[in-house]
């Protein structure tokens, strides 16, 4: 970990910077291992690019073991050049607490915690009891993703209210961030965990489209994870400059070229996910591979990608003017480092 134990809050305030993307897990073509060779591309492309993090992606059909070594693959490759973010997604609480101790003996600095499919809480008191357990079990950084899909929301209509927040903020030391997704349709929910919390906590939306408002207007310095590889090195980029008011009109420039690629991926994959309540891993993996990235086979459960949002996205690179690969989409299931 890039911190002394007891000290993760105040090392993010102070350093925890840019912009952190999601890394994915390639395995072998006959879906019997991972391919080792496939991840370090990957992990060292996320540095060239300019990402000062990432999130090792959970949910992607790895077996308890395999995500281990993903882990500590990705950690030797990236060393203390970049920030690594453990996906925090298991069955059990029994399961992400021996998940998120392992990860700290590997070195991982920081866990974003989902919660449970089957954790169904009656009351507000049994999110914070769950989160703080995962919490006190480790001396990383806690990243509180607050996010209203995770049917919470019959117990507050945001979905993730601001009061369990407080808590959480006031009772748990090494919660570090929030991961900031409540209260759609709208932004005033978003603004209200800026204004509250900004102050004691690094507070991010991870959509890049938003994060010109935010970071104008709250400062937000870092921002994260979601799947910014699909634009190349454009976000680290774009965030970099809106940090400083002299150049927030060059960001700009860059937002709006951008804006052909980010309606594509706001239809293909805002389709994909409602109802589903999951992430379109697969889409997630193909817009990377468009941009140098692996590729690769992944296992299942997870959701096709088909030829008609293939045949988008690639055109929404190609109207924002982005470098795309030219190779055909069947190489995009084969990877660029095959074994």
């Amino acid at each position: 970990m890039k911190f002394a134990p007891g000290q993760a809050r105040a090392w993010a305030m102070s350093d925890l910077r840019g912009a952190a993307g999601c890394l994915m897990p390639t395995f072998t073509g006959d879906l019997t291992g991972l391919n080792e060779a496939a991840i370090r591309h990957d992990a060292a492309l996320e540095r060239e690019l300019g990402f000062t993090g990432a999130l090792l992606v959970s949910e992607c059909g790895t077996t308890p073991a395999e995500y281990r070594q993903f882990m500590r693959t990705v950690v030797d490759e990236v060393g203390d050049d970049m920030v690594t973010i453990l996906q925090a997604s298991e069955p059990t609480l029994a399961d992400t607490i021996a998940l998120v101790r392992d990860a700290e003996a590997i070195g991982v600095d920081l866990v974003l915690l989902s919660y449970p499919l089957t954790f169904y809480p009656q009351t507000p008191d049994e999110v914070v009891a769950f989160t703080k357990a995962v919490a006190d079990a480790t001396n990383m950084g806690l990243v509180v993703f607050a996010l209203d899909m995770w049917n919470f929301g019959r117990l507050h209509p945001s979905g993730f209210a601001p009061a369990w927040l407080e808590e959480m903020v006031d009772t748990i030391p090494n919660v570090v961030a929030i991961k900031n997704e409540i209260g759609d349709p709208g932004i005033s929910g978003t603004s209200q965990i800026f204004r509250q919390f900004r102050d004691r906590v690094l507070v991010t939306d991870p959509m890049e489209m938003n994060c010109a408002a935010w970071t104008t207007t709250f400062g937000m310095p870092w921002m994260g994870t979601s799947n910014y590889e699909y634009f190349g090195p454009e976000i680290p980029r774009m965030f970099r400059l809106l940090q400083d008011p002299a150049t927030v009109d060059e960001a700009m420039e860059i937002y709006w070229r951008l804006h052909p690629a980010r309606q594509v991926v706001s239809a293909v994959g805002g389709k994909a996910v409602a109802g589903a309540n999951l992430v379109h891993r697969m889409q997630w993996k193909y817009q990377g591979w468009l941009n140098g990235f692996n590729g690769g086979p992944l296992r299942f459960p997870q959701m096709r990608i088909d030829e008609e949002q293939m045949r988008a996205l690639r055109k929404g690179l190609e109207k924002s003017g982005l470098p795309t690969t030219s190779d055909d989409d069947d190489a995009f299931f084969l990877g660029r480092n095959p074994k």
